[in-house]
C-alpha cells in the first residue's frame, strides 16, 4: 500500500473506531469498574478475533457470509442480546465493595464480543470494498495476500488505539467516581449507554 492508501484507510477508520459503539463502550465500563491493567485479556482477545476475522473476510473466505441477510440478522440479535446482557451486569453493579467480589472481563469476553459484533462485520466489508486494488478483490494469491494483511494490520491497530483510549477513560472516570455512591451511578450510565448502543444494533 502507498502512504496515501495508509492515510486514506487510516481517515475512513477514524470516525468509525472511536465513536461510541459496542467495543469501545464495553471496555470503556470495564476500565471503569476493573482499571486499565485488568482489561488487557479482554483487550487481547478481542483483537486476536479482529485480526482472524478481518483476513477471513479480506482472502474471501467470510465475503458471502457477511453480507448474506439472514445470517446478518441472526447475527445482530445475538449481539445485541450479547450487549444487553452486559449492560444488565453493570446495572446491577454495586459499589467498590460489591466489585471486590466481581470479575473483569477474559479474553474469551473479548473474542465474543467481536464475533458478535455487526458494526465490525459491516465495517470490514466496506473497507475491503474500498481499499483493495481492484476493488473486491478475494483471490488468495501472493499479488492479493499483501495488501489484505496490511489493511488487516492497520486496522486492527488503529482499533486498539481506539479501545486503549477508551478504556483509559473508563478508568479515569472511575478515579473521579470512587465513592461507593458514584461508582453506582458511574456503573449505570454505562449500562444505559451500552443499552442503547443494543437498540442500535437491531436497528442496523
Amino acid at each position: 500500500m502507498t502512504l496515501d492508501m495508509v492515510l486514506a484507510l487510516l481517515l475512513f477508520l477514524f470516525p468509525l473506531a472511536y465513536s461510541p459503539g459496542p467495543g469501545n463502550l464495553f471496555f470503556a465500563a470495564n476500565g471503569a469498574r476493573f482499571g486499565f491493567r485488568a482489561t488487557l485479556p479482554a483487550t487481547t482477545g478481542y483483537h486476536i478475533a479482529t485480526a482472524a476475522v478481518t483476513l477471513l473476510i479480506g482472502s474471501g473466505a467470510l465475503a458471502a457470509q457477511a453480507v448474506a441477510q439472514e445470517a446478518f440478522t441472526w447475527l445482530k440479535m445475538a449481539g445485541a442480546g450479547y450487549v444487553l446482557w452486559i449492560a444488565w451486569g453493570l446495572w446491577r453493579a454495586g459499589g467498590l465493595q460489591a466489585e471486590l467480589q466481581a470479575r473483569p472481563a477474559r479474553f474469551r469476553d473479548g473474542v465474543v464480543l467481536l464475533l458478535l459484533n455487526p458494526k465490525a462485520y459491516v465495517i470490514i466489508t466496506v473497507m475491503f470494498s474500498q481499499f483493495l486494488t481492484p476493488p473486491g478483490t478475494v483471490s488468495l494469491g501472493r499479488d492479493a495476500l499483501a495488501p489484505v494483511l496490511a489493511i488487516t494490520l492497520i486496522f486492527t491497530l488503529n482499533n486498539l488505539v481506539a479501545f486503549s483510549i477508551w478504556t483509559w477513560i473508563g478508568d479515569g472516570l472511575a478515579r473521579q467516581f470512587s465513592r461507593d455512591l458514584r461508582a453506582r451511578q458511574l456503573n449505570r450510565g454505562f449500562a444505559l449507554l451500552l443499552a442503547g448502543v443494543a437498540l442500535w444494533m437491531l436497528l442496523l
